[in-house]
């Protein structure tokens, strides 16, 4: 799998961001409360990596820039599991991390358990809307060492659900180290190394690919799914515009 050296992405994307520029910023929400919209990870999205327990537990440690340009729009909820949780005391109800959420962001997850996978299904047939990204080569700097669990998924781990709803996921690991501006939802996706999707069934789910394959959007049951095959717009700062807006608009072509 082609490895990054000193991260060559910052370089590589500065005669990209004229282009990146030409996305329309979404429409600032509307007074009122922001939607709430669940967020499971292992990249540093919603902490920061390098802050320190003590730094979280005081509200000391500044938020990333992805989730300052995801609270622009919603209500980031952290998420470590989506499947329902035992009640704490007997005969208690057991509490459901989906229950009150309509809109879920599942990018680059460390694996989702086989009750997350049957739970994750439901919820989006039942009517959620889904952005789930699975990048199969991460490209960002990362100082945690292999198996140190700050450490994001180098590469992604395809869950069972995707064949579910009739896709499949390839990478080719000839393609050259360079970022690329793709076409999706009228904006221009910067991608890295990306998979590709292919729609492998189409009787399960009513899916269109876009961005050479690197996405996939379908009709699930009630609900809807955004797949991408890259996560480079979640790793690198210059590639998602000065305020955010490119990430900004990823979310609103998922969500809107």
């Amino acid at each position: 799998m082609p490895r990054r050296r000193n991260n060559p992405i910052a370089l590589l994307a500065g005669g990209m961001l004229a282009l990146a520029g030409c996305n329309t910023a979404p429409a600032e929400p509307e007074d009122g409360p922001r939607p709430a919209l669940g967020l499971m990870t292992s990249l540093p999205l919603y902490w920061p990596a390098d802050a320190g327990i003590a730094d979280l537990a005081a509200g000391r440690a500044a938020p990333p820039w992805q989730r300052e340009a995801i609270e622009t729009r919603f209500a980031s909820v952290p998420l470590d599991t989506l499947s329902p949780l035992p009640a704490l005391s007997p005969g208690g109800p057991e509490t459901d991390p989906l229950g009150d959420l309509d809109r879920l962001a599942v990018i680059q997850p460390r694996g989702l358990s086989p009750a997350d996978n049957v739970a994750l299904d439901q919820w989006v047939r039942g009517g959620g809307q889904l952005l789930l990204a699975l990048d199969p080569a991460l490209t960002g700097d990362y100082e945690a060492p292999l198996g140190d669990p700050r450490r994001p998924v180098d590469t992604a781990l395809i869950p069972p659900v995707v064949a579910r709803w009739g896709l499949a996921v390839s990478f080719d690991e000839t393609q050259p180290l360079e970022v690329t501006n793709a076409s999706f939802s009228g904006m221009r996706l910067p991608l890295v190394l990306p998979g590709r999707i292919a729609v492998t069934d189409p009787g399960r789910a009513d899916c269109t690919l876009a961005a050479g394959g690197a996405v996939a959007t379908c009709r699930v049951g009630e609900g809807e799914v955004t797949l991408l095959a890259d996560a480079a717009l979640f790793e690198h700062r210059e590639l998602a515009g000065d305020e955010g807006e490119t990430l900004a608009a990823l979310f609103a072509a998922a969500f809107d």
